[in-house]
């Protein structure tokens, strides 16, 4: 029996786990012969010392969500309080982005309707697609320990930015237009909190099932839903079906679509990554026995992809000790169906979330991702002379790799609703007054009003200047505490409010330096999300 965490449901008294032994393997990736004579009866027992991850970084896109219900399907339309999404766009193939389809908007009016039909009208005009590609579902197995992560809570509930590790990888999933059904298979003691995550962040199209005591089984249980071979399952049997991990979130759209066309081609197909390091096989002794030629092996990743009736006769045949102890999904569709897989060269993205120090990665990875765009907030238009607009100037000159806009918030927001259309998930308002918080306040207002945070913490900065000649430096200061409080309740909504003080000196030089370090705090604020900053007011 492999090591079974349980994972308390959001909200729940904590997290708890109960560990035995595991039949599974102890690596991440699996070896495979690359090259025109590739041989799939080759034995796939050799050790992989070491593994690289890659930090790449892609655009945002919104996915269209799924329709209607199933027996074992949660869909947060219609069992839980969470509104339906307003307004969505497939990602186009090739082009995926930091495990997101991004918020859904709780209501559009006016700019928003505007905003939004632009986004569909490229939906439409890219709809064709889905006319090109079968009729496609994934398999999720989600029931792992997470034993080598070293911690009591299964790997794929891990938090990363406070936000379960799965999550990333339905978002990456659910985005893409084409998959119709994705089945998770969850522990028993894990399926209410795998329902909580569903509905709190309003994951689509999902169906749950119980996962077996190893990874084969688990993923023979999500086959049998597709297969209708279980009494309650409504869900139609797929043309061809993807099989993923639960901790690889950052699996690109143009990956998926390869591996599914190629299966549709050849029966099976999966994706591959050249080795970085040597592969042994060491002897009964512990002693060298032989060595692998790295430039003939490929390390076997997912995503894989199958004709589903190729995979679901495999399962069906395969032997209990390939349940028990087998890795390769691939391996039994050669063994059982007498089909050799394609192999599809893969991105650096596929990298697996498997030790505690990947985590951090992950998380690296997702800031880099949402600190790309800031948008500057004034109502200063009319007054091209106002300090606001040196501080953006110097924005966009010291972050030269980010994207810096400009918004006037205006008596309804609309201005901003492209923005967060756009996922920008990074503000920074300037108060005309200095001492007070009208415009961030209505700022807040607007980020309120729609889910922009429901999925990535969004960092708001309210920058006031100082002018020290007109005002003294202890008068009304005690308004600027305020920020505390209206952190904290904006905290609840995953906004992180910081506050900063810009020193307005007439001195030209010694105002450059003062704009020059508030572009620097702004930068920090936004590449680190330090939750340990919210309420704080910064001076430059």
């Amino acid at each position: 029996m492999r090591r079974a965490g349980k994972l308390s449901p959001p909200g729940g008294a904590g997290i708890s786990a109960e560990a035995a032994d595991t039949p599974r393997g102890k690596i991440g990736s699996r070896i495979v012969p690359w090259g025109p004579a590739t041989d799939w009866s080759a034995p796939l027992g050799w050790a992989l010392f070491e593994r690289s991850a890659p930090l790449p970084s892609c655009p945002l896109h919104l996915a269209t969500p799924g329709a209607g219900a199933a027996a074992g399907r949660f869909d947060p339309e219609l069992e839980g309080p969470a509104a339906p999404p307003a307004a969505m766009e497939p990602g186009p193939p090739g082009c995926s982005g930091p495990a997101a389809p991004g918020p859904r908007l709780r209501r559009l009016c006016g700019a928003d309707r505007e905003a939004s039909a632009a986004l569909l009208g490229r939906a439409r005009a890219e709809a064709g697609l889905q006319r090109c590609v079968p009729a496609v579902a994934a398999v999720l197995p989600a029931g792992g320990s997470g034993e080598r992560m070293g911690v009591p809570t299964p790997k794929q509930f891990c938090p990363v930015l406070d936000r379960p590790l799965i999550s990333y990888t339905l978002q990456a999933l659910e985005r893409v237009c084409w998959i119709k059904d994705i089945v998770v298979a969850v522990t028993r003691e894990n399926m209410e909190a795998m329902k909580g995550i569903i509905q709190r962040y309003q994951h689509q199209r999902i169906s749950l099932v119980e996962a077996g005591v190893t990874r084969h089984r688990s993923i023979f249980s999500g086959l049998k839903a597709l297969a209708q071979d279980q009494p309650d399952s409504q869900l139609s049997k797929p043309e061809v079906v993807i099989i993923h991990d639960a901790v690889r979130p950052f699996v690109e759209e143009d990956v998926l679509l390869k591996v599914v066309t190629a299966a549709k081609e050849h029966g099976a197909a999966g994706a591959i990554r050249p080795l970085v390091s040597t592969v042994i096989c060491p002897s009964a002794d512990g002693c060298l026995d032989q060595s692998l030629d790295r430039a003939r092996h490929r390390a076997s990743e997912m995503p894989q992809a199958f004709l589903f009736d190729v995979i679901y006769e495999a399962y069906q045949q395969c032997s209990d000790y390939d349940l028990e102890f087998g890795t390769e999904c691939l391996h039994l569709a050669l063994n059982y169906c007498h089909i050799k897989a394609k192999l599809v060269e893969g991105s650096p993205d596929l990298w697996k979330v498997t030790y505690k120090r990947d985590l951090y990665a992950a998380e690296s990875i997702i800031k880099e991702r949402i600190s790309q765009q800031i948008c500057m907030v004034m109502d200063t238009k009319e007054d091209e002379e106002h300090v606001g607009h040196r501080l953006e100037e110097m924005l966009k000159n010291e972050l030269s790799h980010v994207k810096v806009t400009s918004r006037a918030l205006g008596h309804t927001g609309r201005d901003l609703q492209q923005i967060i259309l756009e996922q920008c998930y990074n503000f920074v308002c300037v108060n005309v007054r200095a001492y007070e918080f009208e415009e961030t306040q209505k700022l807040l207002d607007v980020l309120k009003e729609s889910d922009l945070s429901l999925l990535y913490p969004v960092v708001v900065i309210s920058v006031h200047f100082l002018d020290c000649k007109s005002v003294p430096f202890g008068q009304k200061m005690e308004n600027l505490t305020q920020i505390r409080e209206f952190a904290k309740e904006v905290k609840k909504r995953n906004i992180l409010l910081c506050g900063l003080l810009i020193y307005y000196p007439q001195d030209e030089q010694k105002l450059q330096d003062s704009l020059r370090q508030g572009a620097t705090i702004i930068a920090t604020l936004i590449k680190e999300r330090n939750s340990g900053l919210v309420g704080q007011l910064l001076v430059a």
